[in-house]
């Protein structure tokens, strides 16, 4: 599954070079540099409070914060129709203020930006990707439980326990988000060895969404990234039973044991890339001021501080070309040869170069 988003993300970033920004706003002065004068879109694909909305708005303020767009607005326009599909169709299509428009995407976006005849990765211009991102498993101990694994008294805390309910006949129900958490669904099942008419899946607009559902009784787990459940796990309404990941989590998301820890099974991990996208119409002038713009974000304690660190992503910045810059390692597992040498893989797996001294 690792090796697929991989080649998915080498492929988007590859024919995204050849997309031409033919686009040329008359923002772009006589030395061919662009500067923001009027409000810039930013689209994100999801419901406010998932995790790609959180992404999309701590980018943007950390870019008027840090005076980095010369004092215009960044507008962030949630854009759910067709599980995303209408959002990103618009800015695949988009001819005219295309240099002012930006698109958020995820791994879970790459094989629909790939396949699909109006958003293929063509019709994109790969400015960043930003972070990787995993998931866990969370559920709710809601009393009020409709599910029946509930209602047969399930043990909502042990995920073991609901897997062996499911092998004897209880049907339980997961949800998430579209894309990525889809395919961490998928690879669960392949795993356990059930079928989705043992432990089902149900999708949302987004994780937050999902998140609501399960704290309504309405699922009884549900995948997340940490950012979407933290506010969650703080307050006692979420519960984490399963890392998806190689190793635990850290902070309040310690006590979730991988899947190899539960059972005779191998560890389930689908990394989530974060990034962010343009109209194939970006003008290059464009495209080098917000990818420099989106560097330097990569680039701040606040980046580093407010978002990697307390939702314990791993820092991995390339730019439109695919390369990363010297010293690009920060958040969570980014002081241990572990954390280097799996942003490191990633880097060579989807084509990027790894610096020195990190990625």
């Amino acid at each position: 599954m690792k090796k697929l988003f991989a080649l998915a993300l080498s492929l988007v970033m590859t024919l995204s070079l050849a997309a031409c920004g033919s686009g040329s706003s008359g923002d772009v002065s006589e030395d061919g540099t662009f500067t923001p004068t009027k409000t810039v879109t930013w689209t994100c694909t999801s419901s406010a409070g998932g995790g790609s909305d959180i992404f999309s708005r701590k980018i943007a303020d950390i870019m008027s914060n840090e005076d980095m767009v010369n004092g215009q607005t960044i507008v962030i326009s949630n854009e759910t129709d067709g599980a995303g599909e209408v959002g990103r169709n618009k800015i695949a299509t988009m001819t005219t203020n295309a240099d002012y428009n930006l698109l958020t995407f995820n791994s879970g976006d790459l094989m629909p930006m790939v396949t699909n005849t109006a958003n293929r990765s063509s019709n994109f211009r790969i400015l960043a990707i930003m972070a990787v991102d995993k998931q866990l498993l969370f559920s709710c101990g809601s009393t009020t439980g409709k599910t029946d694994y509930a209602k047969a008294g399930g043990d909502l805390t042990d995920f073991a326990a609901a897997i062996e309910a499911a092998k004897a006949g209880t049907y339980v129900v997961i949800g998430g988000s579209k894309g990525d958490d889809i395919a961490t669904y998928d690879a669960l099942l392949e795993e356990l060895g059930l079928t989705e008419d043992q432990m089902g899946y149900i999708t949302y607009d987004s994780t937050g969404d999902a998140i609501t559902a399960a704290l309504g009784g309405n699922l009884d787990f549900v995948i997340s990234k940490p950012a979407s459940a933290s506010q969650y796990v703080e307050s006692g309404d979420l519960t984490p039973v399963l890392a998806l990941s190689t190793e635990r989590f850290g902070g309040n998301l310690a006590d979730a044991p991988t899947l190899s820890e539960i059972g005779d099974y191998e560890n389930v991990e689908v990394p989530v890339w974060r990034g962010v996208a343009a109209p194939a119409a970006m003008s290059d002038a464009a495209v080098a001021f917000w990818t420099e713009a989106l560097q330097k974000v990569s680039e701040t304690q606040a980046w580093n501080d407010e978002y990697l660190v307390p939702n314990q992503l791993i820092s991995q910045y390339m730019n439109s070309t695919g390369q990363s810059p010297v010293g690009g390692v920060h958040g969570p597992g980014a002081g241990d040869q572990r954390g280097q040498d799996r942003c490191g893989a990633s880097l060579r797996n989807t084509g990027g170069s790894e610096a020195a001294g990190g990625v």
